[in-house]
């Protein structure tokens, strides 16, 4: 009995023993993979400005490193870039320094006569806001759309 008794014990060490080095694993590539997500934003509803905000924000608490975040401006939602249209300069001053990426559609910039010189000097630009999001989700990215 005291045989099959040291078997059980030993055999339940095995058991846990190989549990503990997969939850050790586990817990190294969570800490160690980069995130990279694209937003797009193309509405003109500044409560999704500000939801896009909340959302890096959020983002950036899960994952304090290891994270890209790029924010794909276009269309209606072009004011969100633009120096004295925005609500969210500090917002995205803030973000920009902290790595968040924004570029502005080149595209809807012709379109609605923008210039660079009138964009928030963080923002960057893309020659077309929905060509960028598709080159990010075909490098692997995460796509996330605006919203609420």
């Amino acid at each position: 009995m005291t045989g099959k008794i040291k078997l059980w014990v030993l055999f339940i060490i095995i058991i846990f023993s190989v549990n503990l080095s997969f939850a050790q694993n586990t817990d190294k590539a969570s800490t160690t993979k980069v995130h990279n997500v694209v937003i797009q934003l193309n509405t003109a509803d500044t409560a999704s400005w500000s939801s896009i905000i909340g959302n890096i924000k959020n983002i950036q608490k899960v994952w304090p490193s290891n994270l890209h975040v790029e924010v794909v401006v276009h269309g209606k939602a072009i004011d969100f870039l633009v120096a004295n249209k925005t609500f969210f300069a500090e917002d995205i001053q803030l973000l920009a320094n902290q790595g968040v990426s924004f570029n502005a559609c080149q595209n809807t910039m012709r379109k609605h006569n923008i210039t660079a010189d009138m964009l928030l000097k963080v923002a960057g630009m893309v020659p077309s806001g929905v060509a960028e999001v598709i080159l990010k989700q075909e490098e692997g990215w995460s796509y996330l759309k605006s919203g609420l």
